[in-house]
């Protein structure tokens, strides 16, 4: 049985949807005023991986990840770029859209975006007024009270007393309390705006996932997913406000991703440690990107280094070696030990890394018997690409990934080619020494040769 940590009881517990096989998952997605950074690529391809192996499991699964496609960054970075607001956003989706699909991720079910729900926002923070939740301020902001909600910081830990001593409050709020949160801002001028009955204004970033997950998942739903940065306070808002609203529990289960590390530090712009999703694909296949990021559990920190994708890369060599050559076949009917194994691990809150252990011995296994018994390799190949696909990896072209991990430099693949006939050549007139020399060129371009019954072959390391 599937069992899944929540974040909100602090523990693990059988998975069982409110409606029998079905499963309704929310995620928060993208602010869109910049390319897509490691931390992004972690939440995409970690629910990712979710929602394939629910659906594994045979479970209708409704996956919304919403757009942020207003707020103050978006107007900021629209102002000191000369242009208008939806220009930035339409440029920005369109590069998450191409840095998800080279990863691998699956495009969700839906994919709200704020500035199309504003009705739905406006009648959210309308219900939390009605319901004495919220209140306008003298500047015309509309703030949720937060000491209405008396389960807060149930989601974080957090209590009222410690976060109203460390809380700053902006000159120019006029909340009535630190920890209260925007649901309407009035707009400034020269800012976009919407019509409100609190006048011109855009909503708050904690309204917009409340308002868009209750549209397109209805009011009680079974995951909200997202960074371990969201939980508080951008979640636990989203609880209070939602609750409040509806007067009944808002979502089942949460989950959270850890955070992404640079050599052990946190990335942050500020320490000249960010790294976009395009700066590394220049470097590193997509599919070393996301084995690299599964080969963690979701709920721990993931440490970016260099030698990490290394090992990614050299994880997919051995994995592409093993299946290279096999003759088309289908998994064998029966389950077997390394199935076991993995469908064991993922069940055990989405444990990537053993599952991703059962694979290498499947490869192992593959690497055992094709020398004597090719049809059974082949069936074995199969299974390692079906139960790889269930976490999007090792569906490509063996021969193509051996051939082309890490670019090939100053040499084209012709040029590979070439010196490889002409090695040939040689070794057909036991010219060793010109055989040597080639395979030395090879090698200095991080070409590996591999000679046997069935011809030679190269890969990149």
């Amino acid at each position: 049985m599937l069992t899944i940590h929540n974040s909100l009881t602090r523990s693990r517990q059988p998975f069982k949807p409110i409606t029998p096989g079905e499963v309704r998952l929310y995620v928060c997605g993208m602010t869109v005023y910049d390319y897509c950074h490691l931390g992004h690529a972690r939440v995409l391809v970690v629910f990712d991986a979710v929602v394939r192996y629910l659906r594994q499991l045979g479970y209708k699964v409704t996956y919304v990840r919403n757009i942020t496609d207003i707020d103050d960054k978006i107007i900021r970075r629209a102002q000191e770029n000369h242009e208008d607001y939806t220009a930035l956003t339409a440029r920005f989706i369109a590069a998450m859209h191409e840095d998800a699909d080279k990863l691998g991720v699956l495009r969700p079910t839906h994919e709200p975006r704020a500035t199309r729900h504003i009705g739905e926002i406006t009648a959210l923070i309308r219900t939390l007024l009605d319901k004495g939740y919220a209140y306008q301020a003298k500047n015309g902001d509309v703030y949720y009270d937060v000491s209405k909600f008396k389960p807060y910081g149930a989601l974080s830990g957090k209590h009222l007393e410690d976060l109203r001593a460390g809380a700053r409050v902006e000159v120019d709020e006029a909340k009535d309390d630190p920890l209260d949160f925007v649901l309407w801002k009035t707009a400034k001028p020269g800012e976009p705006s919407w019509e409100s009955p609190w006048g011109a204004g855009r909503p708050g970033w904690h309204i917009e996932c409340s308002a868009m997950s209750m549209h397109c998942l209805g009011e009680h739903f079974d995951i909200h997913g997202g960074g371990l940065d969201l939980q508080f306070p951008h979640h636990e808002n989203e609880i209070a406000q939602s609750q409040a609203a509806t007067g009944h529990t808002f979502v089942n289960l949460w989950m959270h991703n850890g955070f992404v590390q640079v050599d052990e530090e946190k990335m942050s712009k500020s320490l000249g440690n960010f790294f976009t999703v395009r700066e590394v694909l220049k470097h590193y296949h997509p599919e070393e990107v996301r084995y690299f990021i599964l080969s963690s559990h979701y709920r721990s920190p993931l440490n970016y280094t260099e030698g990490h994708l290394l090992n990614a890369r050299a994880a997919l060599t051995r994995f592409y070696t093993a299946l290279r050559g096999l003759p088309p076949a289908a998994p064998a009917e029966e389950q077997d030990e390394h199935s076991a194994r993995f469908m064991a691990a993922m069940d055990d809150d989405f444990n990537t890394p053993k599952a991703l252990a059962a694979l290498f011995d499947l490869a192992h296994q593959i690497n055992t018997v094709r020398n004597q018994d090719i049809r059974q390799a082949a069936q074995l190949g199969a299974r390692l690409r079906a139960l790889g696909g269930i976490v999007g990896l090792l569906q490509g072209d063996a021969e193509a990934y051996l051939q082309g991990a890490g670019g090939f430099d100053a040499l084209s693949k012709e040029e590979i080619e070439r010196l490889l006939s002409e090695r040939d050549a040689a070794r057909k007139r036991k010219d060793w020494a010109e055989s040597d020399r080639i395979r030395r060129r090879l090698a200095a371009y991080n070409i590996v040769i591999e000679d046997g019954p069935g011809g030679t072959a190269w890969r990149k390391v």
